[in-house]
């Protein structure tokens, strides 16, 4: 199919171009075997001509991911490495820039992984890498300025019927927090998700019912060959629930490595990267701080953990359940039941133990299944009253107005190791409450949610197990 599809690009170059070639050369170029073949004679014919070929690739990384996440590394290095036939065509691109006036005057390549552009360009060292340049920080996205004035443009319309501030600030919490440089200052809004959130309200005249565009999901399955290795979960995942967990990480970003060196914990982060799952948000001792953009990352990466879980049979759980459980919750104050269904699923499913070690993780794992649906806007360490919440579920109200309740929630972890004793549950109980009392008495909160009741609750594990779930 890649021989079939890059002989149609050619022969359609030359229609667009047939004043500029003589036909004997056109018919005999059609007349030879490859992509690579037709490409070599076109460049040599055209650097003798002084004619100036412009050559686009978009989405070079596309194929190989492909190839990648259905056939595996041996697949792949077939294609990329030796004589295989994908790395000879970038060889034939590399020697039509090899000197002046040799075929092509420029090659513009875009794409998303690095990984591809070393294993068959050699490091790419006939070209710039412009991925992380600070002058085209805002080349690729939507300014709030922009976002503003497309909203005001379709409000002038009669098109979108919304408050202009108000939807830019619940774009800011699901699209908004890319900043592409390590010096860059100002964050960018994604432009699939502006243009998906837009078209949605112009057309139904109603917020979306699913704020995440299906378009700007990556497929699990294109990511599980990272983070899975005889069906066993490697130090990839590990680093992807430490990032969850922490909701930060502090790396340096590689431009290109190759596939073999790809789980090297430095290299996976890059990736995670040039993917959006992280953005630039400052530096620390002159490192780029790495953190997850915006509520739609952080909604998918939450979707890939409960994913990679499953498919290794770590853990499963019965998510319609657990869907009409958030809502008891978001409209009953019914808490309870949903807790104690996850308690009881860990219990029951043993595997699940082993990842659940400590406070954060335990954190980490209930806010990705808290996170199933939209109903709550899931927050962790949240300033309240000069304090940091464990959890914060903040009511989905723009899309939920009537929904009454939203949490408030004290994680006490006790190491399994450490015996249980009365006083011991009931001294992190008491903490927990003390807390608790202070973030209630947080004004902003009092003054955003006018109409919204705030459950206080303590959650207390010992190790994996939950002793004590209670309101106050």
């Amino acid at each position: 199919s890649f021989e079939h599809y890059g002989t149609q690009v050619i022969l359609d170059f030359f229609q667009g171009y047939h004043d500029l070639f003589e036909p004997d050369f056109t018919r005999e170029l059609k007349k030879l075997p490859t992509v690579a073949t037709k490409l070599s004679s076109l460049f040599l014919y055209s650097a003798r001509k002084r004619l100036k070929i412009y050559v686009m690739i978009d989405e070079y990384d596309n194929f190989t991911n492909t190839v990648l996440s259905t056939q595996g590394k041996e697949a792949y290095f077939e294609l990329t490495r030796g004589e295989g036939f994908f790395r000879n065509f970038f060889s034939i691109l590399k020697g039509g820039t090899a000197r002046h006036g040799a075929g092509i005057s420029r090659l513009f390549i875009t794409g998303v992984s690095p990984v591809t552009l070393d294993d068959v360009t050699s490091g790419f060292n006939i070209g710039k890498n412009l991925s992380l340049s600070h002058a085209l920080n805002e080349m690729l996205g939507f300014t709030a300025h922009e976002v503003r004035e497309l909203l005001e443009y379709y409000k002038n319309a009669g098109s979108f019927i919304f408050d202009t501030e108000q939807s830019i600030k619940l774009m800011h919490k699901w699209y908004d927090g890319y900043i592409f440089s390590k010096k860059g200052t100002v964050s960018m809004f994604n432009p699939d998700m502006v243009l998906y959130f837009v078209s949605e309200c112009n057309f139904d005249k109603e917020l979306p019912d699913n704020f995440i565009d299906q378009n700007v999901k990556i497929d699990y399955g294109k990511l599980r060959h990272l983070m899975l290795v005889n069906k066993k979960l490697n130090g990839n995942f590990d680093q992807l629930k430490t990032i969850v967990d922490q909701g930060r990480i502090i790396s340096n970003i590689a431009l290109s490595f190759p596939l073999d060196r790809l789980l090297l914990p430095g290299n996976f982060i890059s990736l995670l990267y040039y993917f959006g799952f992280l953005t630039f948000n400052g530096t620390r001792r002159s490192k780029p701080v790495l953190s997850i953009p915006n509520l739609t990352v952080r909604h998918l990466i939450y979707e890939y953990i409960r994913d990679a879980y499953e498919d290794v049979n770590i853990f499963r759980i019965d998510f319609l359940r657990l869907g009409e459980l958030l809502e008891d919750m978001a409209w009953d104050k019914k808490w309870r039941p949903l807790f104690d269904f996850l308690a009881k699923e860990v219990k029951e499913q043993t595997s699940i133990r082993d990842y659940l070690h400590n406070e954060k993780v335990i954190q980490g794992f209930l806010l990705a299944y808290l996170s199933i649906s939209d109903i709550f806007i899931p927050h962790t360490e949240y300033e309240l009253n000069k304090g940091y919440s464990d959890f914060f579920l903040e009511p989905f109200l723009e899309k939920y107005p009537d929904m009454p309740y939203g949490y408030v929630i004290e994680l006490k972890y006790i190491p399994r190791k450490d015996k249980l004793t009365d006083n011991v549950l009931k001294n992190a109980v008491h903490e927990a409450k003390n807390q608790l009392d202070q973030y209630a008495k947080d004004k902003n909160i009092k003054q955003k949610y006018k109409k919204t009741s705030f459950v206080k609750l303590v959650l207390v594990y010992h190790g994996w197990e939950m002793v004590y779930a209670g309101d106050c």
